[in-house]
């Protein structure tokens, strides 16, 4: 099935990327990696700006959705470029708080992040937590509670360096029991697969790039059909993961999300080595820009649920899994 975007929705895609092409995001992600959170920082307000965080929030608490199709598109983007910080985690927190039975989290929690003037993390309880050490807003779920961690603990490396993991602080004040965490979760995974797909799909451009100018026998490799094969096996495995990824954001089905973020996890993961072998030892520098793209298609293999956990909600019929 074809899933052909609005005139509203190319636009908003457009946007997006025109002004992160303009942001210089290799460089943010680095100063990111590092704890430099200025450049990363002004960047959010600017992500905010466009409403990117108001698409998972009602309209009673300064949002415009919730519309899960214009998040995916704009994540797309948002992995496109490799925009560090805790995306996905800040529009789960925002649709976990929406959801509560008491509005009144909601209301005191919920327009700062909405305006960007705040960023949030969550993590099932016992989990690590992405980039809490830059998040005001750190939210610890279980099936029991919805607690707002007083803390964190120190930051520990991550397959992708601008992936800073810290623990979360025991206790904190109660938000809420019986919170929403399935629908957490499925929020969770439809925002890391169209991540991921923006991810996959930038390894291939950048890829297809470098065959076309790179030279071997006086010609480029990008000539060589055991290279045009690795690079269409990439190109069809993406092309099957986005009409996944948006069929699953029409239905909200956690089964469908939980197909969307195994496809599209798997492509991108499929692309990065194939991105990786056609490189070359230059795609193994850090200095190399392909690197901020590689690892974080590695890192968003097995977030929110590894590929197991979500072929077995697929076959279930949905669960939960972390």
């Amino acid at each position: 099935m074809r899933f052909l975007l609005s005139s509203e929705q190319r636009a908003f895609a457009e946007s997006l990327d025109a002004m992160l092409t303009a942001a210089d995001t290799p460089a943010v992600v680095r100063d990111w990696a590092r704890g430099e959170h200025t450049a990363g920082r002004a960047l959010w307000s600017r992500i905010a700006e466009l409403g990117v965080f108001a698409l998972a929030v009602p309209e009673a608490y300064d949002g415009v959705g919730p519309l899960p199709v214009e998040l995916a598109v704009a994540f797309v983007e948002l992995g496109r470029h490799a925009v560090p910080g805790p995306l996905v985690e800040t529009v789960v927190a925002a649709v976990t708080l929406a959801g509560l039975d008491d509005p009144g989290p909601a209301k005191r929690l919920l327009p700062t992040l909405v305006s960007g003037e705040a960023m949030a993390t969550l993590a099932p309880a016992g989990s690590y937590a992405l980039d809490g050490d830059s998040a005001a807003t750190r939210l610890s779920l279980s099936d029991a509670e919805l607690r707002l961690a007083p803390g964190h603990g120190p930051v520990r490396p991550s397959l992708d360096p601008a992936r800073r993991l810290t623990s979360l602080a025991p206790g904190g004040e109660l938000l809420a029991t019986h919170p929403p965490a399935a629908r957490a979760l499925t929020w969770a995974r439809l925002a890391v697969a169209a991540q991921a797909l923006g991810v996959g799909l930038a390894l291939l451009d950048r890829t297809v790039t470098y065959v076309r100018q790179r030279a071997q026998f006086g010609v480029s490799i990008g000539s060589f059909q055991a290279v045009k094969h690795r690079l269409a096996d990439a190109k069809v495995a993406l092309a099957f993961a986005r009409p996944l990824v948006f069929g699953a954001a029409v239905t909200l089905d956690p089964a469908d999300v939980a197909a969307a973020k195994v496809t599209a996890c798997e492509a991108a993961y499929t692309t990065a080595r194939t991105a990786l072998q056609l490189h070359g030892a230059i795609g193994y520098t850090a200095e190399y820009d392909l690197s901020l793209w590689l690892t974080k298609a590695r890192a968003l293999r097995t977030a929110w649920g590894s590929p197991t956990a979500c072929r077995n909600d697929v076959l279930s019929g949905g669960g939960r899994r972390w």
